[in-house]
């Protein structure tokens, strides 16, 4: 173990250890389970405990861990700066979750690579880095684990938190298990944090906060092609000649679909209203292995559902007024199409004790957010954006609806809101390459 433990700690890390080798079993067949809804989880299991034979090494890669969907878009932006400092840079990616490494597979060049990164026990994360050697370790936002840490720090690889936050919640399971995080936080060489109150918090954890740069997933540029698949997406949503108003549910989770058309049907004269205006409603679950479930509840609802994976372009979705229709979003890596092509969005996670997703790229995308009261995961962008206009804040789902009322009959309140959100982007862009002079640095 590393120097400068505590006896409590050497203990609490040797406890941990244990807890950890025997949960392997259990690992082994949740993985197992998850994979007969996302065949991703199935692919190359034995790296999740440390094995990557089938991975020829390549030591000096520049290693970055991004655990899952939006960790990996961050990554991306990160990614694309350091390639800037090192234009030479081989990248070992890896993840946690199917989502995360299909997203990631986006950010390869030759001579990259992509892993799965090992369950936390002291075997698992020393072959791992005995088998890949990186020249640095980067872990995105919030992906501090004991044992890892410990194993770099006797391999010698230096270990840095980039985009790091860390909320109230966390706050308080890390100083519950102060002999686990302490040693931690204490064992990353470099710790940049997206915001003064992120800093203090990871600072009462132990680690030493090098600086505050803000947050990466601000970076995030519209792409062409996204915003061409939005036009037309746009264009043939139609309702009487005229385009349709699209209001979407973002990154929704378990149960929220439910809350949500619970809502839109206890007010016959709200669901008159909406139906009238022949608002199309765009869900899109946070997690691929709910969209059977979704649409299968949707469809007994009595509701008009199409999915993405079977609308063909060209044709138009007619909305029909006397059913509740709905764009069913079952595709991955579309977020930003489905932002650039909605008038205004509901903020997923929020609408229940979940702690929200992270609206950024809904603002940087032109789309004005309704958050509902759980906005805790990302506090600091959530009062931002409600303090600059750019997002409304409801105190139920009930309320959101009224929100989208509003918004729908006032059209300049709702571009005064996208232009608010689209200022508050660009004020605050820049970080990935703070971030990527700052990692250098350690190299």
């Amino acid at each position: 173990m590393g120097a400068g433990l505590s006896w409590a700690e050497r203990l609490a890390l040797w406890v941990y250890a244990g807890v950890m080798r025997a949960l392997q079993p259990l690992l082994r067949r949740k993985l197992q389970r998850r994979g007969q809804q996302e065949p991703g989880y199935l692919a190359r299991m034995p790296e999740r405990f440390g094995f990557y034979d089938g991975l020829p090494p390549e030591p000096g890669r520049i290693w970055v861990h991004a655990v899952s969907l939006g960790e990996t878009r961050a990554a991306a932006m990160l990614v694309e700066a350091l390639r800037a400092v090192w234009p030479d840079m081989r990248l070992l990616l890896t993840h946690s979750t199917a989502t995360g490494w299909a997203q990631g597979q986006s950010l390869l060049r030759p001579g990259d690579a992509q892993a799965w990164l090992p369950w936390d026990t002291p075997e698992a994360t020393r072959r791992f880095l005995q088998h890949h050697q990186p020249r640095l370790g980067i872990l995105m936002e919030t992906e501090v684990w004991p044992a890892l840490v410990q194993a770099c720090v006797q391999a010698r690889v230096p270990l840095a938190l980039a985009n790091a936050r860390l909320n109230n919640k966390s706050l308080r399971s890390g100083l519950r298990w102060s002999l686990l995080s302490g040693p931690a936080y204490r064992g990353l060489r470099l710790v940049l944090a997206q915001s003064p109150e992120d800093r203090a918090r990871l600072e009462q954890l132990g680690a030493t906060v090098q600086a505050v740069l803000g947050n990466l997933k601000f970076d995030v540029q519209p792409q062409p092609d996204a915003q061409a698949l939005a036009q037309v997406w746009r264009q043939q949503w139609h309702c009487q000649g005229a385009p349709c108003p699209v209001v979407m549910l973002a990154s929704s989770r378990e149960g929220e679909e439910a809350l949500w058309l619970q809502a839109l049907t206890a007010k016959a004269d709200r669901l008159a209203a909406f139906q009238a205006a022949g608002v199309v409603w765009l869900l899109v679950p946070r997690h691929p292995q709910r969209f059977d479930d979704i649409h299968a509840g949707l469809m007994a609802q009595g509701l008009n559902v199409v999915r993405r994976s079977n609308w063909v372009l060209g044709q138009p979705l007619l909305v029909q007024n006397d059913k509740v229709s709905v764009w069913l979003g079952d595709s991955l890596g579309e977020m930003p199409v489905y932002f650039q092509s909605a008038d205004m969005a509901l903020l997923g996670g929020s609408f229940m004790p979940l702690g929200g997703q992270n609206l950024i790229e809904a603002a940087a995308f032109g789309c004005p957010v309704i958050m509902g009261p759980h906005t805790f995961n990302f506090a600091e962008a959530a009062q931002n954006a409600e303090q600059a206009g750019a997002a409304a804040r409801a105190s139920d789902m009930d309320g959101a609806l009224d929100q989208v009322m509003v918004w729908l009959s006032q059209p300049q309140e709702l571009a005064k809101a996208r232009q608010k959100g689209l200022d508050l982007v660009a004020q605050s862009r820049g970080a990935a390459q703070r971030y990527a002079q700052a990692l250098a640095a350690l190299v």
